[in-house]
């Protein structure tokens, strides 16, 4: 015991930190594997930048294979950064597809609700039936009446659920912050779930009239 106390006080500072020497690979060779680094379970796949496109749409194998939208992962995030319309007072909407973009039309159930206010401090808060969607393979409504001013712009994210699944339909959300036509601020929250029990394989956003001015949208996937 005495030995190993003496040798391991040779490896100390007087103030009782290690020698720079001290841990080396043969002082640590007992260990025989190290843990894998921690990481997020968030994991970037793609990003698209907007610049006057009618429509952008994410599918399997899209980019030489590196936009992934498989059972690769459990859900799908999709963040919006300042997506602006051309047009003025114009819905940002999106669709999903289960033959690689052939079409947008998976029927979908929806609700919608809404909290907006305004710079006069005109405020409201309330359920959207006029937008929820009941069994219907329109595009989905992501925010309401977009302002095409050039400080304005759609912030938020959609998460999609289990998009390779076979078994289940396919649950998502929607939360995004926007500008209308009227400078009101509007939170709009969208839930819902696709109908199908085919594989959705790809998904479009777009306004509802005109292109898609700026902006930027990042697809992401969780473990």
């Amino acid at each position: 015991m005495g030995a190993n106390t003496r040798g391991f006080a040779n490896l100390l500072n007087t103030d009782g930190t290690f020698l720079s020497g001290a841990i080396n690979n043969t002082s640590v060779s007992g260990i025989t594997d190290l843990p894998t680094a921690a990481k997020s379970d968030l994991v970037p796949n793609i990003g698209y930048g907007l610049g006057n496109d009618s429509a952008m749409e994410h599918y399997h194998g899209a980019r030489s294979g590196v936009g992934v939208f498989d059972g690769t992962y459990d859900a799908y995030c999709f963040t919006f950064t300042n997506v602006r319309p051309v047009t003025d007072n114009v819905e940002f909407q999106w669709g999903a597809s289960t033959n690689n973009g052939s079409d947008y039309a998976v029927v979908k159930t929806t609700t919608v609700f809404d909290a907006g206010n305004n710079e006069s401090d005109s405020n409201n808060f309330g359920y959207d039936t006029g937008a929820d969607l009941t069994q219907s393979s329109s595009y989905c409504r992501i925010a309401r009446n977009v302002s095409s001013d050039s400080d304005h712009g759609v912030c938020g994210e959609l998460w999609i659920f289990d998009v390779a699944s076979t078994t289940h339909v396919k649950h998502f959300y929607s939360v995004v912050s926007a500008n209308d036509r009227l400078d009101r601020e509007y939170k709009t929250f969208v839930a819902g779930y696709l109908n199908t029990t085919t594989a959705v394989n790809a998904v479009a956003f777009r306004f509802a009239s005109g292109n898609l001015s700026t902006g930027n949208i990042r697809v992401y996937g969780l473990k």
